[in-house]
């Protein structure tokens, strides 16, 4: 019975992670919930094997129909997997707990932004000659890389915004690249929670195929509706983020 609630759950974090990230408010506060007395880094290890499936099919399937700016990003998803790995090692040494009361804050000033403006991200107009695109990209992968393996939450919506707000991508364009240097996060987590007998593999394999037909499902979803789209869902998934990670820092 366990399986069918926590592969449903990744079903649909799936198909929300395609479209614009934040996947990680649902499979992990499902595996939580049905397994509680787990060891923690066992269900986020988990919560990796099947997200790394679910958002390389939807990188796949995205990079298929539209351009991927590939001199930028490439070196981007690179500098993501190293800042990944890096952090997820820093918060084995530092605790991040100071990051609990700021993160709440930072993404209600990213919501207002985006709310005031309505102009934002609905041109794709990279406004960066292409070294220095590739250059402030790779830092931007960098930068959140290492914040997705320090603390993570919200770093699909950090990079959607950046990409947007810095490089003058659309939501949509934003999106892809931001599930191309997420694929290279996941990946980082990943090797470093198996190398350390945090998967379970027993249930990664059901997670999987779930977080795949979401993440195709959400892709051809955003692929549909274009960019207008995911930006509103940039905005609800913002705002959940908020209600969460303010809920964790100030209320438990």
């Amino acid at each position: 019975m366990e399986w069918i609630i926590v592969s449903l759950a990744s079903l649909l974090a799936g198909f929300v992670d395609a479209i614009v990230g934040g996947g990680g408010l649902i499979l992990v506060p499902a595996l939580f919930a049905t397994f509680p007395a787990a060891v923690p880094a066992d269900l986020l290890g988990t919560n990796k094997s099947a997200a790394i499936w679910g958002t390389g099919m939807a990188t796949w399937q995205y990079t298929r129909r539209v351009a991927v700016r590939w001199q930028a990003m490439l070196p981007a998803a690179l500098a993501s997997f190293v800042g990944a790995f890096f952090g997820a090692w820093v918060v084995t040494e530092v605790s991040a707990d100071f990051l609990r009361k700021l993160l709440p804050l930072v993404l209600v000033a990213l919501l207002v932004y985006t709310l005031a403006r309505k102009d934002l991200g609905r041109e794709h107009a990279p406004c960066l000659a292409p070294r220095r695109e590739a250059l402030v990209a790779t830092l931007i992968g960098l930068t959140i890389g290492f914040y997705d393996g320090f603390f993570g939450p919200g770093t699909g919506s950090f990079f959607v915004f950046l990409f947007v707000r810095v490089l003058g991508y659309d939501f949509l364009n934003a999106s892809v690249s931001a599930k191309l240097l997420n694929l290279s996060t996941n990946a980082a987590s990943l090797i470093l929670f198996a190398a350390m007998g945090h998967v379970w593999w027993h249930f990664a394999l059901p997670l999987a195929l779930a977080n795949v037909v979401g993440g195709l499902l959400g892709a051809r979803m955003a692929l549909k509706h274009g960019a207008g789209f995911v930006r509103g869902i940039f905005i609800v998934v913002v705002g959940l983020l908020i209600l969460k990670t303010g809920y964790d820092a100030f209320l438990r």
